[in-house]
């Protein structure tokens, strides 16, 4: 992955709400921790509970630096000795995951996958939320913040969870096809270079990234006529 990663391209309307303080005890999509909110400093007083239990959260952080803040968290995790407080995959990775999807791209005449990020400016992290691993995240170098409502962290939704770590979770030979990168926008004009209306040129109705294909309009007997074809078989004008 591109930044290892998890979920495109567009600032997401905050996935969970608006700015978190500390972690208070609550039910529903809230965090659970241990004690209440104190004072003017925002951090909860009291400790975890005797179990652990973890939770999705999403961060807010620096953009284009989504990588190296992703690194950093994973390294204070484990010099505070923390491990045990965030999950982790089955190979011991803690679970600091930037969220993508799979593109494919041709350069040069070849075919490559990359990953692209789903939310450019957001990590999500598994954690289970108490005093310290809340402060623990909120002064790695970075981190904005956790996204939530009401002053507190807000855990996320499975289905959301879902959404957003896109197929990180899944073996790369399970993997949905990649979408394919296509670098032309609606309305552009565009000249086909090859097949049957090969020289043609006209402008694109729409674009199928899944199936690498594109919808040009042009004009045969003077009339407007859509044609689909391969998004490699037309150039731009």
């Amino acid at each position: 992955m591109d930044d290892q990663t998890a979920s495109a391209d567009p600032q997401p309307a905050n996935p969970a709400g608006g700015d978190a303080g500390a972690p208070t005890s609550g039910g529903g999509g809230s965090a659970s921790g241990g004690g209440s909110e104190s004072g003017d400093s925002g951090s909860a007083s009291g400790g975890a509970g005797s179990a652990n239990s973890f939770d999705w959260y999403v961060l807010k952080v620096q953009s284009n630096r989504e990588k190296s803040i992703r690194e950093t968290l994973i390294r204070r995790i484990k010099r505070d000795g923390l491990e045990e407080h965030f999950g982790q995959t089955d190979d011991g990775e803690v679970e600091v995951i930037i969220p993508t999807e799979r593109v494919a791209e041709t350069k040069g005449g070849k075919k490559r996958i990359t990953h692209r990020k789903l939310y450019p400016g957001y990590i999500m992290v598994h954690m289970e939320l108490n005093d310290e691993t809340w402060y623990l995240v909120r002064d790695t170098s970075g981190v904005g913040d956790f996204t939530g409502a009401a002053g507190k962290p807000i855990a996320m939704l499975p289905s959301e969870v879902e959404r957003m770590l896109g197929d990180v979770k899944t073996d790369d030979a399970e993997a949905e096809p990649a979408k394919v990168k296509i670098d032309l926008s609606r309305g552009e004009a565009v000249k086909i270079k090859e097949g049957a209306f090969e020289s043609f040129e006209g402008t694109i109705e729409a674009i199928d990234e899944e199936h690498g294909k594109v919808s040009v309009l042009i004009e045969i007997f003077g009339r407007s006529t859509p044609v689909e074809l391969e998004y490699w078989e037309v150039e731009k004008v």
